[in-house]
């Protein structure tokens, strides 16, 4: 199936549609525009905001934020139907993940983005609202959902992940690869080490399913067009950059072209930046530096901003990572599994499975916890619970784990050195493991068929009652 909107403003328009999108006008890109920004994410409707007439921004230069934060417009950007509840959308996205196959972007003769360009002394970033986003951040931020594109000098592979961008003036950024892992950082490598600059193009106001693909982990030499294509059921549509050669998305809203200076010549100062986990993970850093040589903008320009904000808002209102884990499973050889899910923006994994033999929700535990980046806690339960209702999860943890038989850590597992419990002397030393807790909250499996019987409806009439009365149950607008 191909997905109905061609990039951003057609997704925009479709939310609109859906009655999600709330227009917010003379709201400050310093701290205003981030303020409102986490607020909303917090609401129980979590809208997605249009921002214009800021200050000093010329109208019609706009930010768009909260785009995929809540679930029904997670599940639109995947082409998912928005009427499934949260954990049949994410069942659906774990199916179609597991059979997509690689869509390659095809190159086009116009480019939406060239419909305005700066070049050489002209450049100049302030024309654009680029918020500054979390009170504490060391200055603003232009990407934190942009998506940085580059090319591997002896392959060819295209890798455009999303990386965050920090403004240092009229024609300088700074990208932060976070580790020398990062799959662009390894790609700026091979230029450094050859005394070259690595050309780049950051792309603000990408389309939905080129975020997505941005986040995703995919191996090296995949690339995230082929991905984003595939979710899409079409090709990404490209035209080469004038400056860069790089292939560029046709219809995305802004784009910076240039190089990344070798850290020998400059890097400059960059964050810290609020991060996921609700704290700022590391100080101010070193980070390498675009030199901005040309600034392509459609007309009335809408930057994409995906701040990280304190969980439980996230980037996504379907779990994604939840969805890996859940095929992890499968492909173990783990039976049953109903459901899977994590709260708290991925640091809480649940996982709802069909117990059939004694120690079936142990082995799914030290699976999901194995799998489960930066996460403490898993929680296994039964298959009359929903994962994705953390109210129902903790109504199993407190009715039928047993602390002193139905806990478990593991030492000495995966974390990252944005996890903020870890001690800043540990890190140094290069620390970035923790403990993770298995609460198994399923009935005990040698009584299971003599626990009390629960009051509540199934979920699955739960789920009719839903649908058949939901006219009934709904506000008046």
């Amino acid at each position: 199936m191909s997905l109905a909107y061609d990039d951003l403003r057609d997704f925009i328009a479709q939310v609109d549609d859906l009655g999600a999108l709330r227009r917010i006008d003379g709201a400050d890109p310093y701290l205003e525009v981030g303020a409102i920004t986490e607020v909303a994410a917090g609401m129980p409707d979590c809208p997605a905001l249009l921002f214009d007439h800021m200050p000093g921004v010329q109208k019609g230069f706009r930010i768009f934020s909260n785009a995929t934060v809540q679930a029904k417009r997670a599940a639109l950007a995947l082409g998912i139907s928005t009427q499934l509840s949260p954990i049949e959308a994410l069942k659906v996205w774990k199916d179609k993940r597991s059979t997509l196959k690689a869509v390659p972007p095809v190159s086009v003769t116009r480019a939406d983005f060239l419909e305005n360009s700066q070049t050489g002394a002209a450049v100049d970033l302030g024309i654009f609202p680029v918020p500054k986003w979390h009170q504490n951040d060391g200055g603003a931020y232009i990407g934190s959902g942009s998506l940085v594109i580059m090319k591997d000098p002896d392959t060819g592979w295209m890798n455009a992940s999303i990386y965050r961008v920090q403004v240092h003036g009229k024609n300088r950024v700074t990208i932060q690869f976070d580790h020398k892992g990062r799959h662009g950082n390894m790609i700026a490598q091979k230029y450094w080490d050859r005394g070259e600059r690595c050309p780049v193009a950051v792309v603000n106001g990408e389309d939905p399913a080129l975020f997505i693909a941005g986040f995703e982990y995919l191996p090296a030499e995949k690339s995230e067009y082929d991905f984003a294509g595939a979710i899409k059921g079409r090709p990404i549509a490209v035209y080469p950059g004038p400056f860069t050669g790089l292939p560029l998305p046709a219809r995305a809203e802004i784009i910076l072209e240039g190089h990344l200076l070798r850290p020998e010549e400059l890097t400059l100062p960059e964050g810290p930046f609020g991060e996921f986990t609700g704290y700022y993970a590391a100080d101010t850093r070193p980070a390498p530096v675009m030199d901005v040589e040309a600034v392509h903008y459609r007309n009335d320009p809408i930057l994409l901003g995906s701040p990280p904000m304190k969980p439980p808002r996230f980037h996504f209102g379907l779990p994604f990572r939840a969805a890996s884990i859940w095929g992890d499973l499968e492909n173990c050889g783990v039976t049953d599994v109903v459901g899977a899910w994590q709260h708290v923006s991925q640091l809480m994994t649940v996982i709802a499975l069909e117990q059939r033999y004694a120690g079936h929700a142990k082995r799914a535990g030290l699976i999901a916890a194995a799998n489960s980046y930066m996460g403490r806690l898993v929680v296994i339960v039964d298959e009359d619970v929903d994962p994705s209702n953390l109210a129902d999860v903790m109504w199993a943890v407190t009715t039928r784990a047993e602390p002193s038989e139905s806990v478990d850590i593991i030492k000495d597992a995966w974390s990252s050195a944005l996890d903020p419990r870890i001690p800043l002397a540990e890190k140094s030393r290069g620390a970035t493991s923790h403990s993770k807790m298995i609460i198994n909250a399923c009935k005990p499996f040698a009584w299971r068929q003599d626990y009390p019987k629960s009051s509540a409806l199934s979920i699955a009439d739960a789920r009719a009652i839903e649908l058949k009365w939901q006219h009934a149950l709904k506000a008046p607008q």
